[in-house]
């Protein structure tokens, strides 16, 4: 960023999540912990309150508008963790980015392949994209090839542990509830993130090599069988991160519920 450089693979993670580098470096121990001694100098979040003894983050400082969303996500964690993975998409989404199509995201960085070359690894295998937040960017020819319409609304019923961005977007979900959710989490999650981003993009077909990635050549059988060994690697990564995001959700749910009903005044 200082020297005003695009990077392929790491902007993602600071531009398609919008958690800042500042934020991400800010420690927090999670809500419902007393840190005694401590003072407004020793935690940079603005929901912690003083105590008698130090500081403390209570679950009340959860925002009352944003409730329906962690039940929202509690649910959709749950459901993605009690669901079987599955790893047949076999990184072709960023293919279906640029499947017939003279634009691509990544402009300033070229295809490993020619557009002929390219398109035709799309043809040769079937899209099965499981992640809306993928599926929305494929071009308009790529759209009508994949097994499922994918939207918005359905994606609880979708998204599978077996998938690079449902795991990279663990991310996400830590740090939507900062400070709530403990910073050790939080970078847990991130690294997960990072992990996927790269052999996401490795898997692309974007020629990376000048930023020191070498390809996973999905267009070729060792290939394919490079990138589902990966892409189980995130999963098994992934997974005991994804149970402690829902416990931090399951936790703050349980806490905001137990609160007691405010009183009208006499």
């Amino acid at each position: 960023m200082a020297r005003g450089q695009k990077h392929p693979v790491y902007d993602f993670l600071f531009e398609y999540y919008s958690f800042r580098p500042a934020h991400l470096l800010r420690w927090t121990p999670g809500f419902g912990v007393a840190l005694e001694d401590a003072t407004r100098a020793d935690v940079q979040w603005s929901e912690f309150t003083s105590t008698d003894t130090g500081l403390l983050l209570s679950a009340s400082a959860f925002p009352e508008h944003r409730r329906s969303y962690l039940q929202w996500a509690a649910n959709y964690l749950g459901a993605v963790l009690a669901r079987e993975p599955s790893f047949a998409c076999l990184g072709l989404h960023e293919w279906a980015m640029v499947y017939r199509d003279p634009n691509v995201r990544h402009p300033y960085v070229p295809l490993r392949l020619s557009r002929e070359e390219t398109d035709a690894v799309v043809d040769s295998q079937p899209l099965r994209c499981t992640h809306y937040d993928a599926f929305r960017f494929f071009t308009p020819a790529a759209v009508p090839l994949n097994r499922w319409e994918l939207t918005r609304v359905t994606t609880s019923e979708h998204d599978q542990p077996g998938c690079i961005h449902a795991n990279m977007d663990l991310y996400k979900f830590a740090y939507k509830i900062a400070p709530f959710c403990p910073s050790s989490v939080v970078a847990d999650a991130f690294e997960v993130a990072r992990f996927a981003r790269e052999i996401d993009m490795r898997a692309s077909p974007y020629d990376l090599s000048g930023y020191g990635f070498e390809p996973i050549r999905i267009e070729t059988r060792a290939g394919r069988e490079e990138y589902v060994e990966l892409q189980r690697a995130v999963s098994l990564r992934a997974q005991p991160v994804r149970a402690r995001v829902l416990d931090v959700y399951a936790r703050l749910l349980g806490a905001l519920r137990e609160e007691p009903t405010p009183q009208p005044p006499p």
